[in-house]
């Protein structure tokens, strides 16, 4: 439904307006030196999931210096949504950024704008997703007279998760109507991508990224003597055959057409090496992109388990806990925004991805509206920029944020120009 109403939408709407790409090009070119210290800044000073509040008390003042005057802040706890309206009718569109920091330390990292928050640090980039949407903000706010259309933005706490909130980042914005009055058409928003060179723009039609659920495993035996194990029910042999048999709930039940992950990562249990152990705990994640994977999925978990427990005498607990949904890219909308990304960075500057299997909250604004989530490229091996994202050694070639004002302004100016 949200590809037809998308595809409805392009279909009425005449040719972009007459912003010229030279002229986008000029003004984000001329804030270089801005977007650098905007991005240092928040990245000196990184916050936690839901913990925020210096980011967003910097984010709403310089959007009050810009000249906005509807910012709704506190949403979600320390999410703002700002609209910029233009001086003409059109379409309303959303961009939206991440605000949160990751656990990671960042002490020994040999830069002179690292994290000054211990055990802290802004490893995925959302320090530059903030610095590219002031830019947009800056760009659009001076052009709010050539604008036919309103531009909201909305700045996202918590898509790292958080574990002292039941509900948080972009689900909990939407419950608080951050798409609402006035209501997007279409949204957009970045993420830094490592794996693609700084000038890149990477996008991926359909699936973005895949849903990302939390598994919990309890397997409960009876504790016995080690030199005499027939006297219990061992629970560390029974984990193990537990998982070879998940893995191969993936690789022979789930059709081959489906990707999927299923990852036991943790494994604990047992008191002493020589006392048969009487329960062990697995923990692990399962990550897809198709609803009906999912469903079969966490079906087939239950299944499994019934099954390898029994044989040998124990029990089972499990508990999946379902995590972001699978990211959706409307396809409509990255198909019109192909000839203005062409245009503006060159051809082989605009890439096709294949999907990765991290996981993003963005898909829940998704599910509202249509949107895309496209690939910024960060990446510079010559100057030995090429750790990936959630490492403490993670950094970005900045001149990657110039990049991003850039294609920003041409997405969100693209769509205001196809007036209804």
């Amino acid at each position: 439904m949200r590809r037809v109403w998308a595809l409805a939408l392009l279909a009425g709407w005449s040719a972009p307006a007459q912003i010229l790409p030279e002229e986008i090009s000029r003004r984000a070119e001329a804030m270089a030196a801005k977007l650098s210290e905007c991005r240092r800044d928040f990245h000196m000073h990184p916050e936690l999931s839901n913990h925020e509040e210096r980011t967003a008390r910097v984010i709403a003042e310089r959007l009050r210096a810009l000249g906005f005057t509807d910012i709704r802040t506190g949403v979600a706890r320390h999410g703002i949504v700002a609209t910029l309206v233009g001086a003409k009718p059109g379409p309303v569109v959303a961009w939206r950024t991440d605000m949160d920091a990751l656990p990671i330390d960042e002490s020994t990292f040999p830069v002179d704008y690292r994290s000054k928050t211990p055990g802290v640090k802004h490893a995925c980039g959302h320090d530059a997703h903030m610095a590219v949407a002031l830019g947009l903000a800056e760009l659009l706010a001076g052009m709010q007279s050539q604008l036919g259309g309103t531009v909201q933005f909305v700045f996202q706490p918590a898509e790292e998760g958080a574990k002292d909130a039941p509900e948080w980042g972009a689900k909990l914005m939407v419950k608080e109507g951050a798409l609402d009055n006035p209501r997007p058409q279409a949204i957009f928003a970045f993420h830094v991508n490592p794996m693609i060179e700084a000038g890149q723009i990477g996008y991926s039609p359909g699936p973005g990224s895949a849903a990302s659920d939390t598994i919990r495993i309890r397997i409960l035996g009876k504790r016995a003597h080690g030199a005499y194990p027939f006297q219990g029910i061992d629970a560390v042999a029974v984990a193990s055959q537990c998982i070879s048999a998940i893995q191969a709930i993936h690789s022979r039940r789930i059709p081959t057409q489906s990707p999927s992950v299923i990852t036991i990562g943790t494994i604990q249990g047992g008191d002493r090496r020589n006392i048969i152990a009487e329960s062990v705990e697995l923990g692990g994640t399962v990550r897809t992109f198709e609803a009906g994977t999912r469903d079969t999925i966490e079906r087939m978990l239950g299944e499994t388990l019934e099954g390898c427990t029994a044989a040998q005498g124990a029990k089972f607990e499990l508990n999946y806990r379902r995590g972001y949904p699978a990211m959706n890219n409307n396809a409509a909308l990255v198909e019109a925004a192909l000839p203005a990304l062409r245009k503006l960075l060159g051809e082989s500057k605009v890439v096709a991805l294949k999907p990765p299997m991290s996981a993003e909250d963005f898909s829940y604004f998704q599910e509202q509206i249509p949107g895309v989530m496209f690939s910024l490229g960060v990446r510079n091996e010559a100057r030995g920029i090429t750790a990936g994202v959630h490492t403490a050694n993670f950094d970005l070639d900045e001149s990657a944020l110039v990049t991003g004002v850039k294609v920003a302004a041409t997405l969100v100016l693209d769509v205001l120009g196809r007036k209804q």
